[in-house]
């Protein structure tokens, strides 16, 4: 009977000790950069119970990959704002947000206001902010001085030293270029198929003015840092990024207004680690946190004070890309109703083939 007891009071301290090895998996569906080691590791140092998982997407594949799970496979997602209303109405891949369990008192509270709005149905919040930036334009003010609207793009002026990336916001930078408001459109489908058959041949007719399309932050760093191109569309973080190696390289907002995005905190509908989650978003949001993150992203945290809380680099960037009237004119991406995306992509088809 002594030695049963031991074996049993030994197999409970095995027990525990494996209960303690198997920590709780986080498992984040997240961008590029917005999960650097450093900061996993605080946060594993704060929590030795949860272990984070981290696995890099974009819009389109969070929502593919939610969809084929129905929601299952990941605690955690951060899609944009404007990507959350409609795919929840139609696949119900995420669960709506305990806001009692978030900081939200250190958010911005337009920012937060307008994901809440964004991402609210029948009374429940889907979705809360966490990173936002802009696309717009970026040139090498000395051999660009003048470029201000996205259609400056394909002034002859600068033929074969601009390039852009072929996806929908490149069309809707031209839409509004041509004095359009795109978003205005999104609930008439008629009215934008015509608006982007216009853009579409307007970007066609502008592809011998592009030295190349760019696919991602190096590809677009490597033509403006070699010159090979003098101005092309970007994301705000890569030409933040460039100007701290080449102060002559600025971000430009257009004319017509940068167009906005907003980064989210969302939780899928069958993530099994919601505490974890929670315990992510209001990590994050730490002032010293939030310095690295942008470090590592290039964009804007949505808490208050964020670009005081930018790297120097960064904040000098910013200033020198914004004043008032700019962040003033911001047009933020509107939600994207049904049938809209497929117009877009046969738009992007075409412009591709014409290029080939």
């Amino acid at each position: 009977m002594k030695k049963f007891g031991l074996l049993s009071t030994a197999a409970a301290v095995l027990t525990v000790a494996a209960g303690a090895a198997q920590a709780e998996t986080l498992r984040l569906l997240t961008w590029g950069s917005y999960a650097p080691e450093e900061v996993v590791r605080l946060f594993e140092e704060k929590y030795p119970d949860i272990d984070v998982e981290v696995t890099y997407s974009n819009n389109e594949e969070m929502i593919a990959k939610l969809r084929a799970t129905r929601g299952a496979g990941f605690d955690l997602a951060q899609p944009s704002h404007d990507r959350i209303f409609a795919v929840q109405e139609e696949y119900g891949i995420y669960k709506p947000l305990d806001l009692s369990k978030i900081d939200t008192a250190s958010m911005q509270e337009s920012l937060l206001e307008g994901v809440k709005a964004n991402t609210t149905i029948d009374g429940e919040v889907y979705a809360v902010p966490h990173q936002w930036g802009t696309s717009g334009l970026m040139a090498d003010i000395t051999k660009a001085p003048d470029l201000n609207s996205w259609d400056d793009l394909c002034d002859p002026q600068y033929a074969g030293q601009t390039s852009m990336r072929l996806r929908r916001t490149i069309l809707l930078g031209m839409a509004f270029a041509a004095g359009k408001d795109p978003f205005a459109a999104y609930n008439d489908l008629d009215e934008y198929q015509k608006l982007m058959d216009e853009v579409t041949e307007t970007l066609i007719a502008c592809k011998a003015n592009l030295k190349a399309y760019w696919n991602g932050g190096d590809d677009l760093s490597n033509l403006m840092l070699s010159g090979e191109a003098v101005a092309s569309e970007t994301w705000d973080s890569t030409a933040y990024k460039l100007y701290a190696e080449n102060p002559n390289i600025v971000f430009i907002p257009p004319e017509t207004g940068a167009l906005a995005w907003i980064d989210t905190f969302a939780i899928p509908a069958k993530g099994e680690a919601d505490d974890a989650a929670y315990k992510w978003i209001n990590f994050v949001l730490q002032p010293e946190i939030v310095t690295m993150m942008s470090a590592s992203t290039g964009a804007i945290a949505s808490v208050k004070g964020a670009i005081d809380l930018l790297p120097e680099d960064k904040k000098a960037a910013v200033q020198a890309a914004f004043d008032e009237d700019d962040l003033n004119n911001l047009k933020f991406f509107a939600n994207i109703p049904a049938g809209i995306e497929e117009i877009e992509g046969k738009a992007l088809d075409r412009i591709k083939a014409a290029s080939e």
